[in-house]
């Protein structure tokens, strides 16, 4: 239990603030229903729990070469996050909701922010900085208690989603379609910003 309220801590914290996947979380949320928003924090979380799983377990071979790709990962991340961005700019929102490959629309809410999750290179920093700074890695803690750990990690991400998801939620309804539209076009605009400021920073760093 200690391993798992810790680990709920380290999701939830990890995940709590606002950046691209929040500012998609919530446009989906507005635009498309809380579900979609919810599937899209689940594939956050999901990646959450992955390099929780390599800093809990302490595989320093996967950590090491994902830190030292960091430059080619964070570039394909950067991009990917332009390419979020401007789908959501020009996207337009309907007046109801389609019904149809409601399960497609999920999975593809769900990957987009899974993948990426995955390229972002801080993500697996900040797990092992939390970690050693918990004194979590000094530990030697069994399979079962580092499993346990990994666990919490998923369920506190996914808390903060479902919570972020149903809360935005709340103001669907008094939200008309002009107003969806704008939104869009602001949340588009934010993530290009994060996409572009993360690959100026790859490059300003290389020089």
């Amino acid at each position: 239990m200690n391993y798992l309220i810790r680990g709920f801590i380290v999701g939830f914290s990890v995940a709590a603030p606002v950046g691209p996947i929040g500012v998609l979380c919530i446009q989906r949320s507005l635009s498309k229903g809380k579900k979609s928003g919810f599937f899209s924090g689940l594939g956050a979380a999901t990646a959450d729990a992955i390099y929780g799983f390599i800093a809990a377990f302490g595989l320093t071979f996967i950590s090491n070469f994902l830190i030292r790709q960091r430059r080619l990962i964070g570039l394909l991340g950067g991009v990917f996050l332009i390419y979020l961005g401007i789908k959501t700019f020009i996207s337009n929102p309907a007046e109801k909701p389609e019904k149809t490959n409601e399960g497609e629309k999920f999975i593809d809410d769900y990957l987009s922010t899974f993948l990426l999750t995955l390229t972002n290179p801080m993500t697996i920093m900040s797990f092992l900085a939390i970690f050693a700074g918990l004194g979590l890695s000094r530990e030697k803690a069994d399979y079962a208690s580092a499993t346990t750990m990994v666990t919490g990690v998923f369920l506190g991400s996914t808390t903060w989603w479902f919570l972020l998801s149903n809360g935005v939620n709340i103001f669907k309804e008094k939200i008309n379609i002009k107003a969806l539209k704008i939104i869009n076009i602001l949340s588009g605009t934010a993530i290009i910003s994060f996409g572009i400021f993360a690959v100026f920073k790859l490059f300003f760093r290389t020089q």
